[in-house]
């Protein structure tokens, strides 16, 4: 056989094809390359060698509190109840994002921090789970963030804490969970169970729906695949589990469906109950009064019943306007009838003796005399809030209606009191503002609520308070720690380039209007009609956006209060009476949850909560009938106005036929 023959131009080609090639590589590489500050990897590198020159355990006495963050995690010691162990979480600025590794020990009785370094420690994370066992506490998961957020990372370590020694120890066992966050993990027995969460490194986005195991005895993963036609969840992430005897209770979640051209989220509302024993799946079919939907929520288990806080809703207020309500209403699900029920603070309860009983009796009489001044106060609060213009100097929730940012320089600013304090008047009670994110512990019948992140107008406020609240009394809120000061740094530099611009635009625009005067050659009379009817139309805008305002306060100040409930809300004009007498049955359910009371004991129980809600809400009821008086009015004179212009108009046109 003789030689083949070369082709002409193919060694062309085969040139052409590798400097193509060539080429190719280069750009992917040129794309790979990020900011320093967004290099992942070399960031947990740097820390990893932080890490290394760690060489014993070192624990600082009374330090200041941790710095504000949310999706931390925050553990009850099982080897004493009134310590709490804080690990991880985040915190955003308005500019760049921060991520922490550092491990805290609080001491409730003497309201002591210890901050605990360690050789080994796991880097930097938030939105992972713990979970304590014996004298240990079991971590799986989480994310880092880098610091402009062009990039993520998902853990899928595993690692566990001795809290005798605070010594770190990874598990390198087989089988564990892909890499992710916002799962969740509770502890039965004497396993570890993990459900769900997400990974989204913003080029890929997967929810999860697996079902994982990790024996603690024999230290072995075991994932639970669903048998054919079974029930099953679907995927989610930031919902929350619940153990009681042997159930497992799953309640919501979110998803997000993402495609080339949009995201839709999904925030689900569901509740599911696992059998451990079979590892069999059934929905579970919501009775009494549960929450609305939210993401974002927190929730714990104290002895029958899981406790539900916080969380956001997400609601349209004009076309595309999205507005945001962050609750800090408190509900409870008892786990052995499975009813929900919104857990009520309750006053002190009143002496058995005479003279106590008639002061009872006259302040019920004379609620609707005094509700007027207390109302005053309370809408200058909600109207602050509203209105968007606080002091970021701390963050205490004063009142249940709205959120009210304030100076809490010291313990004493939670005590939340009003002007009228000094007239006699009674304080408003304490509570939580409304947030996502937060962490949640039951220790000693007393819930522990820690931080979070809530928006105030286009800020992220990230939340370092601390409050606690005892279940067995459920009377009222107190601040252990108050937030602190939160950074927020404004972009100033887009604002500027977009000053610029609107500079610019009105120089064309001025120049524009010039020109075309000189061209028109308007007369002055017509010029003046034409800025008459400028001014004229403005107004009228003006008046539209006053309404927008109203109908948007009016919405918000519906949602937070859970207004659309009339077992909970008077309706205008009721008097207390009437109200008790029309919802007594509701209020008698709320009170027997958590007393089991009966009889005459129940009754006054029930009205105690009735009449505590009665006085919250009155005089926002009062202010809200106000508004909606004053929005119908401009709208009927706005309607007058439209029509009489639609007459002129029609009259014009048959004048110039």
């Amino acid at each position: 056989m003789g030689k083949k023959q070369k082709k002409p131009g193919k060694g062309k080609e085969k040139t052409e094809r590798k400097t193509a090639k060539g080429e190719e590589k280069r750009a992917r590489r040129e794309a790979r390359k990020v900011d320093e500050e967004d290099d992942i990897d070399a960031i947990l590198r740097s820390i990893q060698k932080e890490e290394a020159k760690k060489k014993e355990v070192h624990v600082e006495e009374n330090v200041p509190a941790p710095s504000p963050r949310s999706n931390c995690s925050l553990t009850i010691n099982p080897l004493k109840e009134t310590e709490l162990i804080l690990y991880g979480g985040e915190f955003y600025n308005g500019s760049k994002t921060f991520v922490y590794g550092d491990l805290y020990r609080y001491d409730v009785e003497k309201n002591e921090w210890k901050l605990v370094s360690s050789p080994n420690s796991p880097p930097p994370r938030s939105a992972h789970q713990t979970v304590a066992w014996k004298n240990n506490i079991y971590m799986f998961g989480g994310e880092f963030t880098s610091p402009n957020q062009e990039r993520f990372h998902h853990y899928k370590d595993f690692w566990t804490l001795d809290l005798k020694t605070n010594q770190w120890e990874q598990i390198l066992a087989k089988g564990c969970p892909s890499a992710r966050s916002g799962h969740r993990m509770v502890l039965y027995k004497h396993k570890i169970v993990l459900f769900g969460g997400f990974y989204d490194t913003l080029r890929e986005v997967r929810y999860y729906n697996d079902l994982h195991v990790f024996d603690l005895d024999h230290f072995k993963w075991e994932e639970i695949k669903p048998r054919p036609g079974c029930l099953w969840p679907s995927p989610r992430s930031g919902f929350q589990l619940a153990v009681y005897q042997d159930q497992i209770y799953l309640y919501g979640g979110y998803f997000k469906e993402v495609s080339s051209d949009k995201e839709k989220g999904t925030v689900h509302a569901d509740m599911w109950s696992l059998d451990p024993r079979t590892w069999e799946w059934n929905k579970v079919k919501k009775a009494g009064m549960p929450p609305g939907p939210r993401a974002g929520f927190s929730m714990c288990v104290h002895k029958k019943r899981a406790v539900l806080f916080g969380g956001v809703v997400d609601m349209e207020v004009e076309g595309d306007v999205i507005m945001s309500m962050f609750m800090n209403e408190l509900y409870g699900f008892q786990l052995d009838n499975h009813r929900w029920y919104p857990l009520e603070l309750r006053k002190d309860k009143p002496a058995k003796n005479k003279t106590k009983e008639i002061k009872r009796k006259e302040s019920t009489n004379d609620v609707e005399a005094n509700i007027d001044n207390e109302g005053d106060e309370v809408m200058e609060d909600l109207e602050e809030a509203n209105e968007g213009q606080p002091e970021v100097h701390g963050v205490s929730n004063q009142l249940n209606k709205s959120l009210s940012i304030t100076k809490a320089g010291s313990s004493k600013s939670c005590d939340a009191l009003s002007d009228s304090t000094a007239q006699g008047a009674p304080p408003e009670a304490v509570k939580p503002s409304g947030r996502i994110n937060a962490c949640l512990a039951v220790g000693k019948d007393m819930l522990y609520l820690y931080g979070g992140m809530m928006e105030v107008k286009d800020r992220e406020i990230t939340l370092d308070d601390l409050y606690s609240l005892n279940l067995s009394k459920l009377d009222e809120w107190k601040c252990i720690i108050p937030a602190s000061e939160s950074e927020w740094l404004e972009v100033s530099e887009d604002e500027d380039e977009d000053d610029d611009d609107e500079a610019d635009d009105n120089e064309n625009d001025n120049e524009g209007d010039a020109s075309q005067t000189d061209e028109d050659e308007e007369s002055d009379e017509d010029a003046a009609k034409n800025v008459s009817s400028a001014v004229s139309l403005l107004k009228g805008e003006s008046k539209t956006m006053r309404r927008k305002e109203k109908r948007a306060r009016i919405e918000q100040i519906r949602v937070i209060l859970g207004l659309s409930d009339s077992q909970r809300t008077p309706v205008p004009g009721e008097t207390l009476k009437d109200f008790y007498k029309r919802t007594n049955m509701y209020w008698q359910m709320a009170a027997y949850e958590h007393t089991q009371h009966t009889g005459k004991e129940l009754r006054k129980d029930g009205f105690d909560l009735a009449e505590t809600r009665y006085k919250e809400l009155k005089p926002i009821l009062d202010e809200l009938a106000v508004l909606e008086a004053e929005q119908k009015a401009e709208e009927e004179a706005s309607g007058s106005t439209s029509s009489k212009r639609d007459t002129k108009k029609g009259k014009q046109k048959s004048a110039g036929r």
